[in-house]
């Protein structure tokens, strides 16, 4: 049973405790690519012991021959360029363990602006994709935590907490509780139209006009 899947993305490895306890007490890690050598080079401050995670996985572009050679036991290599690292990561875990309740991936987001953007925009087409039932997954930062939702939901987050909603969707209506600034008027016809909002409440419920797909960040 692997309840808990962390997969770190080749971005900014995790700085705060938050991320770095998530891997800690993570069922499987499993590293993208050039991912494990970040990983390596933190392990023994987030274990107090040098470890290896228990999969790396990607088209090993950023990995060299003599890294690919030393870890082979663990590497899987696949070089379909149809989905990113990120997504061959969260596919091999979802096809390949059993019992998982959450997946939380970390290194994500920084470095390059376009990998961030596809990085997290990616987290609403895999609500299409993969058949989640009850997994959650949901991307991790030093500044926060980012996931999708394709129907209505009701969280606890509590009062005073920054976030923003994201849709590509500019037919999708979403009707608010517990924000500062309702959104149900709100046309998601460009990135910035659901914002920069703050919650006012200990739950939030966001309903949703349709089933679509939709992106939450909280700070």
């Amino acid at each position: 049973m692997h309840s808990s899947v962390v997969i770190i993305v080749d971005g900014k490895f995790p700085k705060t405790e938050y991320p770095r306890y998530l891997i800690r007490s993570a069922d499987f890690i499993i590293c993208c690519d050039g991912a494990l050598l970040k990983f390596l080079r933190n392990s023994e401050a987030i274990f107090g012991e040098k470890r290896l995670p228990h999969l790396v996985i990607g088209d090993m572009d950023t990995l060299s021959a003599s890294m690919q050679k030393r870890y082979a036991d663990i590497i899987i290599k696949e070089n379909e360029q149809e989905h990113n690292d990120q997504t061959k990561a969260v596919r091999w875990a979802l096809n390949n363990l059993t019992g998982i309740e959450q997946i939380h991936i970390l290194g994500g987001t920084g470095g390059r602006t376009d990998h961030t953007i596809g990085n997290t925009s990616l987290l609403m087409e895999y609500t299409r994709m993969f058949d989640l039932g009850e997994i959650t997954i949901e991307m991790v930062t030093d500044e926060g935590t980012i996931f999708p939702i394709n129907d209505t939901i009701e969280f606890e987050c509590g009062p005073g907490r920054s976030i923003s909603i994201f849709s590509p969707d500019n037919s999708l209506k979403i009707r608010s509780e517990g924000l500062a600034y309702p959104t149900d008027d709100v046309l998601f016809d460009n990135w910035w139209k659901a914002t920069l909002n703050k919650t006012v409440q200990d739950k939030v419920r966001l309903e949703l006009s349709h089933k679509s797909i939709a992106l939450i960040i909280l700070d």
